[in-house]
């Protein structure tokens, strides 16, 4: 059985900012996964198109559960934190590699309030992901 290489698309506001987006565009593949997120504000141009943002390889070390390696493929100085944190994350749940293109903006809100939505965002992610169905 091959992987299935139709993404999935999500779309679900952030808790406590309901008037901003999250997007991602997740593609669970046998050897790793691929995951883009960005952010709409109610306020945003229609057509308005947000920046490239950065890209991230990461990759859970196979001796030591706890420990993940990473690295910024291409970085925009507002999200590669972001990225990085989430790559990871997601790398460290899932035990495969996992690249993350990241261009969240998240003007406006507290720490607090983006951490919230950081969680939000992996447990959105997790619960689509289907490990059986990436097997072989």
């Amino acid at each position: 059985m091959e992987p299935s290489f139709t993404p999935i698309e999500l779309s679900f506001p952030l808790p406590k900012h309901p008037h901003l987006t999250v997007h991602a565009h997740l593609t669970f593949m046998e050897a790793c996964a691929m995951v883009h997120l960005t952010t709409t504000d109610l306020g945003d141009a229609e057509g308005a198109r947000p920046p490239m943002g950065s890209f991230v390889y990461a990759m859970p070390d196979m001796r030591d559960e706890r420990n993940v390696i990473s690295t910024a493929l291409s970085t925009l100085g507002s999200s590669i934190d972001y990225a990085t944190r989430m790559a990871k994350i997601l790398a460290r749940k899932m035990r495969r590699p996992v690249y993350v293109g990241c261009s969240m903006n998240f003007a406006g809100s507290t720490a607090e309030e983006e951490m919230e939505g950081f969680t939000a965002i992996v447990n959105q992610i997790v619960q689509k992901w289907n490990p059986r169905s990436c097997l072989p």
